[in-house]
């Protein structure tokens, strides 16, 4: 590339961050763990009112278990009474690079709030990063061991798994709760098949017990056609299937967003997340991004509970994290 126009890009680049900055709305002075507890309780009061068996499964946070952030503190119960599972990434690879294994301390120190869900009946999901056979072997046995429903494969979630050529732990029940799941399929990124119809064909052919998916294939919403496919596993037998969705981050390829958007316009929308140029930080204790999440026929939950799923997978739960380190 020519040095004048790459200098170029670097100053246009740097420009845009700091006006990016210069935009960012300013950050109140709160409790971020209470209000991202709270935003969770809201969305299962009302994801429940509308269909009671309808599952919420926070990923990562677990901190938010207890009042004061630690294994051993009073337990939040409000918080705990509204989920129904709790996801966990990297617990035992992928937490500092994928294919390799997690901290032994950062392993144990998350074991300690896992334990601490399935005391209080809260299924644990934990979906490990790696690809080499070995470590996917020694993912699995070691959430065995846990008594935690796993799943090991690359980050980029776009595939059904080649390796192991058996799902672990294949059964052929009916899966009426997240007690009786033994397995499960984490696929958000489709874009390895050829269209929404071969998606579906696809996974739909497997014998997981609990699907968590986007609700998107690309632009196109799951249907309820769909919805009832999928909960049925080859066999007859009845399986769980989850929507995906992030309320700690925005995301600008999602139906919601409006090409004005940008940091601090709306209210809510903070800084890019710079691993991931198409997230936005959100501030999720804000009752318009609220709004758009959950509470009314327009929001994103009642889309998803409208389609048929069974419950919702949260991401970026872990979001009070950013907040509490500015």
């Amino acid at each position: 590339m020519n040095k004048i126009i790459s200098l170029s890009l670097v100053c246009i680049f740097v420009f845009s961050c700091k006006e990016e900055e210069v935009n960012r709305p300013p950050v109140p002075d709160l409790d971020f763990r209470h209000e991202m507890r709270t935003f969770v309780q809201r969305i299962s009061t009302y994801s429940k009112s509308i269909n009671p068996n309808f599952l919420v499964l926070p990923q990562n946070g677990q901190e938010l278990l207890t009042v004061d952030g630690e294994p051993n503190g009073a337990l939040a119960t409000d918080f705990i009474a509204a989920i129904d599972g709790t996801g966990r990434e990297d617990l035992f690879y992928g937490y500092e690079e994928d294919d390799q294994a997690t901290p032994n301390e950062d392993t144990e120190y998350l074991i300690d709030f896992l334990d601490i869900a399935e005391t209080e009946g809260i299924k644990v999901l934990s979906t490990d990063y790696c690809n080499t056979a070995s470590k996917v072997d020694d993912s699995y046995a070691k959430n065995k061991s846990k008594n935690y429903i796993s799943f090991a494969a690359g980050r980029e979630l776009n595939a059904i798994p080649s390796y192991p050529t058996a799902i672990p732990s294949s059964n052929q029940n009916n899966i009426n709760s997240l007690a009786d799941a033994k397995n499960f399929l984490y696929l958000l990124n489709p874009d390895q098949f050829a269209s929404h119809d071969a998606f579906v064909t696809a996974i739909d052919n497997t014998n997981y017990d609990v699907f968590i998916l986007d609700f998107f294939f690309d632009d196109d919403p799951l249907t309820a056609a769909d919805l009832e496919k999928l909960k049925t596993k080859p066999n007859g037998a009845k399986r769980i299937v989850l929507s995906y969705m992030s309320i700690g981050e925005a995301e600008n390829y999602r139906y919601y967003w409006e090409s004005s958007w940008k940091t601090g316009e709306p209210e809510f929308l903070d800084l890019p997340n710079p691993d991931y140029e198409n997230n936005y930080k959100v501030h999720y204790w804000n009752k318009t991004w609220q709004d758009i999440i959950y509470g009314n026929d327009a929001s994103y939950i009642k889309k998803i509970l409208d389609t048929g799923f069974d419950g919702v997978y949260l991401d970026i739960i872990d979001g009070f994290e950013y907040f509490e380190e500015l």
